[in-house]
């Protein structure tokens, strides 16, 4: 299982949704914290129904089609708990996708590379920018935390981005 299961169980730890109700809220709420995709949340849904650690049920209002209502079973509630303490418990290997292109940067003339550099460092400003302005969240220090831990990251990313940039321009 995986970060993304975590999450889903845990959304429905606190409430049974509908997969749109779900879907809605990872999207308004956590999308600075994950970048799950509706079609993985549904496939990963039918996954936890299927190893029984959410139910499943139809609910019709008035004339609208049927949709399913999901909740979290109790074994689900065991594997939420255990996930989470994996979860945190475990320091992860960071890897950047931007590396790879860093290792090759020889291959550009030097004046490129920095101008593609410099468009990264404004990226990376909006981004912080971005996550600056979220609101704070009431209920949980949890999410918080994870938007915090975010924004650290990133402006460690800016700090040594600023600071390389200035170093290629200086050799």
């Amino acid at each position: 299982m995986d970060e993304r299961e975590l999450l889903l169980l845990g959304i429905l730890k606190v409430q049974s949704q509908h997969g749109y109700q779900i879907n809605e809220f990872i999207e308004r709420n956590l999308s600075r914290v994950t970048d799950m995709k509706k079609p993985t949340a549904y496939a990963l849904l039918e996954r936890l129904s299927q190893a029984g650690y959410v139910e499943v049920r139809s609910e019709q209002e008035g004339k609208r089609p049927p949709r399913k209502v999901y909740s979290i079973t109790p074994s689900g509630e065991r594997v939420f708990i255990d996930l989470l303490r994996e979860n945190l418990a475990r320091a992860e290997r960071m890897t950047f996708a931007g590396d790879v292109g860093l290792m090759f940067l020889d291959h550009l003339p030097q004046a490129e590379a920095l101008d593609l550099l410099r468009q990264r460092l404004s990226h990376l400003k909006e981004q912080i920018s971005a996550h600056e302005r979220a609101p704070r969240h009431e209920h949980s220090q949890g999410v918080d935390l994870a938007m915090e831990h975010i924004l650290m990251l990133l402006r460690a990313e800016q700090t040594w981005l600023t600071a390389t940039i200035q170093r290629l321009q200086e050799a």
